[in-house]
């Protein structure tokens, strides 16, 4: 095959070039609001699966629709207690990964 002059880039090489290398406060915040876009997500999925309008779920947490709303669009105003909350409303485990330098901490 005859090498057509395409130079291919890593994911990590392309955000390193226009979000921010890692550890640049650029870099961090994407990497910030990229978790919360997906754990947004993941809610409204839960949610969806357990076939609760947002209203309902709202209900069963004690917040207002308006709420479920916004932390499903983005969840950057959710406090872990309410993300909680929400999970062991829709029936679901939620698991938090910490790792420090390469290593994991296990609770024990």
């Amino acid at each position: 095959m005859k090498n057509s002059g395409i130079q291919y880039k890593s994911l990590d090489e392309l955000k390193d070039k226009y979000v921010g290398k890692i550890g640049s406060d650029e870099r961090s915040v994407y990497e910030y609001e990229l978790r919360m876009d997906i754990l947004g997500r993941m809610i409204k999925t839960a949610r969806q699966e357990r076939k609760l309008t947002q209203a309902q779920l709202g209900l069963l947490v004690g917040v207002q629709k308006s709420q479920i709303s916004k932390l499903e669009s983005s969840a950057n105003s959710a406090t872990i207690d309410t993300i909680i909350k929400i999970f062991t409303a829709l029936k679901a485990d939620i698991h938090f990964l910490v790792s420090m330098e390469n290593q994991y901490l296990e609770l024990g």
